[in-house]
């Protein structure tokens, strides 16, 4: 994050950052303060399939959102639904949600024990969503 906001990609700044967070992460682990939730290491391949259909989603509900504030003529249906959360634990339905709320044209309003309530600003983003998609690419995140 810092590195986003900084605008610093100078090589030494970039080697005493990462030589400092991995020093952390092994001291972390070595006292035993980290849990599994708290060093989630395995689900870096997932993260690595995911992050990048997420980034297209978003760019794609974008321009979606985009298109029909500049096209009047294009309907707006804003509708609220509950989208099934089968994510087996809570970072997971939170990840759901957090997906969710992140794609133009959808937020998440509640995360229930097995739903996620939305607010969606069409019936196709509304549909996208319940066809369960992103629910599936979570729950692979999920397990690694």
């Amino acid at each position: 994050m810092w590195i986003a906001l900084s605008g610093h990609f100078d090589p030494f700044l970039l080697s005493l950052g990462l030589l400092s967070a991995a020093t952390v992460t092994l001291v972390s682990h070595r006292m035993g303060i980290i849990d599994a939730e708290g060093q989630p290491l395995g689900l870096i391949p997932g993260l690595l399939r995911y992050a990048p259909w997420l980034a297209k989603e978003m760019v794609r509900a974008c321009i979606d959102v985009a298109w029909r504030i500049t096209r009047p003529s294009l309907p707006i249906q804003p509708t609220i639904i509950r989208v099934p959360a089968n994510q087996q634990t809570v970072p997971g339905r939170v990840s759901f949600a957090n997906s969710i709320t992140l794609t133009p044209g959808t937020i998440s309003l509640d995360v229930l024990e097995k739903e996620i309530e939305v607010h969606a600003l069409t019936t196709e983003s509304a549909a996208d969503l319940k066809s369960g998609e992103m629910g599936k690419r979570v729950e692979h995140l999920e397990s690694g």
